[in-house]
């Protein structure tokens, strides 16, 4: 069987969309195989390249096995009449392109009706291709795309050639305008151009090795030991080691090389992160540090060339760096003649957002929030330093104002704490309490990622809480919410942000507090005014955090989705609280299937039971745990659940309380036997309505009692969660 090899060679595709692409196109092309029965042998193989998209498929058949099928036709007292086929029998017979003779009779519960086998030949593989492929391609996602030539030919850059090949045959197909061959394209620079791919499969590979194309493995490879050769030159160095970058001059190259360059170490003086900044997000350089993780005056650069044998491309990066560090000086120097607290007052004309009003909006409002927040600290007993934090709100924002932010946009926050830590924030103000005003400045954008850290002092979680509802709130309030895909104000990552500093630092803040009192901050503003009529606030707030949290305990701390399910349905306001009960309900679980213990998924089967009885029940939507009557109890299984529940429930009850989760399930999962027993020789459905309502009842009052922790019954207890 044949190899098949597809290949979209395009102008130099944006570093930071290639991969996602990739991905794509490689999932369409495999899904297509499997849909027209061309199912290739193993995982497909991608190779890509900044110029280039490709995917190659092992032993695709050649052509499709024929198809047969049983048709059903008209039912045979309507296709023949007296014996003799009739208009609807011909017509079927010549549908499944057979004889009327040909014709067989199946019986089917509906009675008698015509049958006929018929079979599809299988069509070329390379017919298929070729008539497919192109929808598939166009169907790539992109971020954004370009359009060339005409308005319907649309990518993300123009294509300039198209490689599909079954093994050495050429499969005609056309994308925009662009007829596929067997020819491909080296490096731009350093080979000399078109490239004759013999063959589909390793072939493919080879070829454009030897025109310095490498792929994306390789060219990793090549780079991490360019990186560590360059740096050996300089004793005890190392390069610091940084995935989003190595990621990005993977995808700016196609026969990398690494040049080691250097620049004065009188830039030393400047913040690590500004230099830093300027070689990362600027100039894509890495950075060296000695064995005690200090900068050193050194630079890596990765070329998409052979090398720099006359040190030519090495000058020139150096000159570049040298201008941008001098312009990050200048900057420096210049906005120490304002400090921060002179520059609150600027705020007023930057603008937060149109109609949520200014930055300095924005800080008062912030501020508001985070005394409120620090009060719920507070009364918590947790120790946090409200004065800290109020002045550094009130700071947080100004270095929106400074040049070196204006310049470097990364750096906003990060400024803002580097100028507050050599600046007089207050006359006479303890070195200590700045250093501390200035720490929560500089953490108030954290998390920004998943791989990012929260703030690391519980005065930056407090900022970064409340700015980051603020501006969630204020969203909300005005129907800008996250919709499908889209969420241009990145609410979604902000609001992970918020679970994860709650949860990390444990801190004593619900969720419909914290937006209540967000929402409180906007009250009688201008902002108010324009936000949006019939928004339902709080339960649109409620399912988004709902989400968000729900992300955070499977996403990223790997619980399943039944617990997870499980756990939020009991409450989703308290974090650390769900945190703690998912980790609980996790672990029993755990350990009671290692140890071969039946009692806590046998009590989550018990409980979808009672939910499915009371659901079922005509009288279940308006029985309620308060209705039960004890007096009404009469069989001895029933009377023993209730004395059951009543000590357990005490005891759980005393074990929720001091947090023990775990102890507590051991006291839920314990009614096991006796619930068993209770439904073996008690009849819920009973004849007299009184006593059927009280039992009822009964499993109301069990399913809410010793429902805190998780709804049991989002609990999977057959086949795979």
């Amino acid at each position: 069987m044949p190899d098949f090899l597809l290949e979209i060679g395009t102008e130099e595709i944006p570093a930071r969309m290639i991969a996602a692409a990739q991905e794509d196109l490689q999932r369409r092309l495999s899904d297509l195989l499997k849909r027209e029965r061309l199912p290739a042998a193993g995982t497909l193989v991608s190779f890509d390249t900044p110029r280039r998209l490709s995917v190659i498929a092992r032993e695709v058949p050649a052509s499709q096995p024929d198809l047969t099928e049983q048709i059903t036709g008209p039912a045979a007292s309507v296709a023949f009449k007296n014996g003799q086929p009739t208009p609807a029998a011909h017509a079927f017979a010549k549908k499944a392109g057979v004889d009327v003779s040909q014709l067989e009779r199946v019986t089917t519960p509906k009675g008698e009706y015509l049958s006929a086998k018929i079979t599809s030949k299988g069509r070329r593989a390379a017919e298929i291709l070729a008539e497919s492929l192109p929808r598939e391609i166009a169907s790539v996602y992109w971020p954004k795309n370009m359009y060339w030539r005409k308005p319907s030919e649309r990518f993300v850059r123009p294509v300039r050639w198209v490689v599909a090949m079954l093994d050495d045959q050429v499969v005609p197909l056309e994308f925009d305008g662009v007829r596929a061959g067997k020819e491909s394209r080296g490096h731009r620079i350093l080979s000399g151009g078109k490239v004759a791919i013999p063959r589909a499969g390793g072939a493919y590979v080879e070829a454009l090795r030897s025109e310095k194309v490498l792929g994306r493995r390789e060219r990793e490879q090549q780079i991490r030991r360019d990186l560590d050769a360059a740096t050996r030159a300089i004793p005890g160095a190392r390069w610091r080691e940084d995935k989003s970058l190595l990621e990005t001059v993977v995808n700016l190259t196609e026969w990398p090389s690494v040049v080691l360059g250097s620049f004065d170490r009188e830039y030393l003086q400047l913040p690590e992160e500004v230099l830093v900044t300027v070689m990362r997000d600027h100039q894509k350089y890495f950075a060296l540090e000695d064995a005690k993780g200090k900068l050193l005056p050194n630079f890596l650069t990765v070329l998409n060339t052979d090398g720099d044998p006359q040190g030519l491309i090495r000058h020139g990066n150096e000159r570049v760096l040298r201008a941008r560090f001098n312009d990050a000086r200048f900057f420096w120097q210049t906005d120490q003649k304002h400090p921060l607290r002179e520059r609150v007052a600027w705020l007023k004309s930057v603008t937060f957002q149109k109609d949520l009003g200014s930055y300095y909006d924005k800080t008062m409002r912030v501020q508001r929030l985070c005394s409120w927040t620090c009060e719920l600290i507070r009364d918590a007993g947790l120790p946090v330093r409200p004065g800290v934090v109020h002045k550094a709100a009130c700071l947080a924002k100004t270095d929106l104002t400074t040049e070196l932010v204006k310049e470097f946009t990364e750096l906003q926050g990060i400024v803002g704490g580097l100028y507050a830590r050599v600046q007089d924030l207050d006359h006479g103000m303890p070195d200590e309490t700045r250093q501390a005003i200035a720490q929560t400045i500089y953490d108030q954008y954290k998390p920004q990622s998943a791989e990012d850290s929260v703030p690391h002092k519980v005065e930056g979680a407090v900022l970064s809480i409340a700015d980051k509802a603020d501006t969630i709130a204020g969203m909300f309030a005005l129907g800008l919410q996250p919709t499908g895909s889209k969420d241009p104000f990145a609410l979604r990552r902000q609001a992970n942000g918020i679970v994860r500093t709650i949860a990390e630092h444990k801190l004593p803040i619900g969720l419909a507090r914290l937006f209540e009192l967000a929402r409180e901050t906007y009250r009688g503003g201008e902002a108010e005014k324009k936000f949006a009529r019939g928004v339902d606030f709080e339960d649109s707030l409620r399912a988004f955090f709902r989400e968000r949290l729900e992300f955070y305990l499977k996403e990223q701390l790997g619980y399943k989705y039944d617990v997870v399910n499980a756990v939020l349905a009991a409450g989703a306001d308290d974090v650390v609280d769900a945190v703690a009960r998912a980790k609980a309900v996790n672990e029993v679980r755990i350990s009671t299937q290692s140890q071969g213990l039946p009692g806590f998924l046998a009590v989550c089967r018990d409980f979808k039971r009672i939910k499915n009885i009371l659901e079922k029940a005509p009288e279940g939507g308006s029985i309620e745990p308060s209705s039960f009557r004890p007096e009404l109890l009469r069989d001895n299984y029933e009377l023993e659940l209730h004395k059951r529940m009543q000590f357990n429930a005490k005891k759980s009850t005393e074990l929720i309380e001091a947090k023990d989760y775990v102890g507590a399930l051991g006291w839920v999962y314990g009614l096991n036997d006796t619930i068993t027993q209770f439904f073996d020789h008690v009849l819920v459905m009973d004849e007299d309505p009184e006593i059927r309502k009280n039992r009822l009842a009964l499993l109301m009052k069990l399913l809410k009692e010793f429902s805190v922790i998780a709804d049991f019954s989002e609990i999977v207890t057959e086949g795979k969660s």
